[in-house]
């Protein structure tokens, strides 16, 4: 597990941090449908995960690939999210004119997130 090096919360100041620090993600698809799956590296940042990154963050994060909608289904036992983010394929495997038409290198946008420590 990767370790964020940090001081006590009293006297810390609040750090923005790439959200590939405290977490990794492996995304999947189906139609125009990804699915994106976040889970933190030390399930003391988990907390920070389900209270930063949002579903209106994530749908912010992703609206310039024409995404509608997206739902976040928590999984505290495993210290993860789940995100299934509609509509940002861009036609899906078969009709996408992109080179990533499974969207499988897209956990990586999810990654460039910033959070607050």
């Amino acid at each position: 597990m990767r370790q964020v090096e940090h001081t006590p919360t009293a006297a810390r100041p609040l750090t923005s941090v790439s959200l590939h620090q405290l977490a990794h993600a492996r995304a999947g698809d189906k139609g125009e449908r990804l699915n994106v799956a976040l889970f933190a590296y030390d399930a003391d940042h988990y907390a920070t995960l389900l209270e930063q990154v949002t579903e209106e963050r994530v749908l912010a994060l992703f609206a310039h690939r024409g995404a509608s909608r997206v739902r976040c289904y928590p999984l505290p036992n495993l210290a993860g999210m789940n995100f299934v983010i509609d509509d940002v394929l861009q036609g899906g495997v078969n009709g996408a004119l992109n080179l990533d038409g499974h969207g499988k290198t897209l956990s990586f946008l999810l990654l460039s997130l910033e959070v607050t420590l």
